[in-house]
């Protein structure tokens, strides 16, 4: 696993967008759908991109240790950024922190990977689990 943090911007242009990358949103969806979108890239290109802006940031988190926690998912990767913004109402520049993270497909995916009852309950406990960490 990597750890960089950086004030840079990213190299991939609206033109041609990375066809692994879910850009999370907190608001637009519930956790398990980005959860499953995941599982899904990870399929098709062996390596999905989670990224997320400022209060997203959790959510990203929480999806990729949901992945991992059962054994769909590897890190490979985590970046952490700020990127300068310009706020709508008061027009001035400011600072959002950034993330990403890539996650692999592990050797035992194939036989993971299947929608069963026992996954799906391994990642309920997961997200119980955390929200029992984040009230201590």
């Amino acid at each position: 696993m990597t750890t960089e943090t950086a004030v840079a911007p990213v190299i991939t242009s609206p033109e041609h967008p990375k066809k692994n990358r879910i850009q999370v949103s907190n608001t637009k969806k519930p956790l398990f759908f980005y959860v499953n979108l995941a599982k899904r890239y990870i399929q098709q290109h062996d390596e999905v991109e989670l990224s997320a802006l400022g209060m997203a940031i959790t959510t990203v988190v929480t999806v990729a240790e949901i992945l991992k926690n059962n054994g769909l998912a590897v890190e490979k990767k985590v970046v952490t950024s700020t990127i300068g913004m310009k706020d709508e109402t008061r027009g001035r520049l400011i600072q959002k922190a950034r993330i990403e993270i890539v996650l692999g497909k592990t050797e035992k995916y194939a036989s993971m990977a299947s929608p069963t009852s026992a996954t799906q309950t391994r990642e309920k406990e997961t997200i119980a689990n955390n929200k029992e960490e984040k009230k201590q």
